[in-house]
């Protein structure tokens, strides 16, 4: 293995996007190994601020929102094993989207099991910062369905 190999697999690292390469020759391995390239992540935050005025007056706004502190999240857990519905047809929307307020008691799924549609409620007000789980998923007993801060 020569040292023009070696600069083709690590350009096709580049264009490809690939973040490891391990390449055995005879009794020779060459292993190349990279970051993520976050440049790109990193290039769009610049171009977004140089939007118009209103659109950046209003991102201030947005950054000013407090991060969500996922130590002291409530896990709403399944009671039961079965399949959970995220809404209650097929064509209505869902009960709750990340973002929504939910107050305690409030429906925030069903789960089926043996035929029973199971409501599965909320035990604490607050936001919903994720949804753990898809709909029409099988769930187990315990299984995180939903983090509300």
């Amino acid at each position: 293995m020569n040292i023009r190999n070696i600069k083709e697999i690590a350009a096709v690292m580049e264009k490809s996007g690939l973040t490891l390469v391990e390449v055995t020759e005879g009794e020779t391995t060459l292993r190349l190994e990279r970051a993520p390239a976050v440049v790109p992540a990193a290039a769009v935050q610049p171009a977004a601020s140089a939007a118009p005025a209103a659109p950046a007056a209003s991102a201030p706004a947005a950054e000013e929102k407090p991060a969500v502190d996922f130590n002291h999240v409530t896990e709403v857990t399944s009671p039961l094993v079965g399949v959970v519905y995220l809404a209650p047809s097929p064509d209505s929307p869902p009960f709750v989207t990340v973002g929504s307020k939910v107050k305690k008691g409030d429906v925030l799924c069903i789960v089926e099991a043996m035929k029973v549609m199971n409501e599965i409620t909320s035990d604490v007000d607050g936001e919903v910062v994720d949804i753990c789980a898809e709909n029409g998923q099988l769930v187990e007993f315990s299984q995180v369905l939903f983090k509300i801060y």
